[in-house]
């Protein structure tokens, strides 16, 4: 992050403590940030937002048309409308896209080469598409626990990120649906990217 942008950022912090402290009236709310999260059936889609809603996992079902989840962290609310992942759902994905603020991308990293061949072609089009190329992405690496599970290296070098993404805002992060603290470190990480976009668009 650039000196101009850590300044803007502790300025806007001073701002808020300025108007908690010091101004009559309940405190600012909490910025809500639209996401789109996308991702093939299995990939843990469902699982990883159930969880960080503090959800039973016994209730979770795999998304057949789309959900929508307010995702409460202490710094903003995320309002994550979920995709279904099956294959007849998928080309239906660019309907719902309109109006994202950020995209989250999960995918299986203990999965089969054809299904990690699939994945790779939809993130590429979803990082390709006029909606939302410009956007920030979240990309989990779920399933980590499990023995076949690739690293993110191996992931980002399969996935070809590093020249495809060049100049865009991305994170790709290990997960796991046990794994909490990852989990939400990267959110956290989202989150910044999303405040960065906002900043941005405050000096336009």
């Amino acid at each position: 992050m650039s000196d101009l942008r850590i300044t803007e950022a502790f300025l806007y912090m001073d701002y808020l403590c300025f108007r908690a402290l010091c101004c009559k009236g309940p405190p600012p709310a909490r910025p809500e940030y639209d996401l789109v999260c996308i991702g093939l059936t299995g990939s843990g889609k469902s699982s990883l937002l159930s969880k960080l809603c503090s959800e039973s996992q016994e209730s979770v079902v795999s998304t057949t048309g789309f959900s929508i989840k307010a995702v409460p962290f202490q710094n903003a609310i995320l309002n994550v409308k979920e995709l279904g992942g099956a294959d007849n759902i998928r080309k239906y994905w660019s309907r719902y896209y309109q109006g994202s603020q950020g995209v989250i991308f999960v995918l299986d990293s203990a999965s089969s080469e054809d299904d990690l061949e699939t994945a790779r072609n939809e993130l590429h089009s979803a990082l390709q598409h006029p909606q939302l190329c410009t956007l920030p992405f979240l990309i989990l690496a779920n399933h980590q626990d499990k023995p076949a599970a690739r690293s993110v290296q191996e992931i980002k070098k399969y996935f070809e990120l590093e020249p495809l993404a060049r100049g865009k805002r991305w994170i790709l992060q290990p997960c796991s649906v046990d794994d909490m603290d990852a989990l939400k470190d990267s959110f956290s990480q989202l989150i910044n990217l999303l405040e960065e976009k906002d900043l941005e668009a405050m000096r336009i």
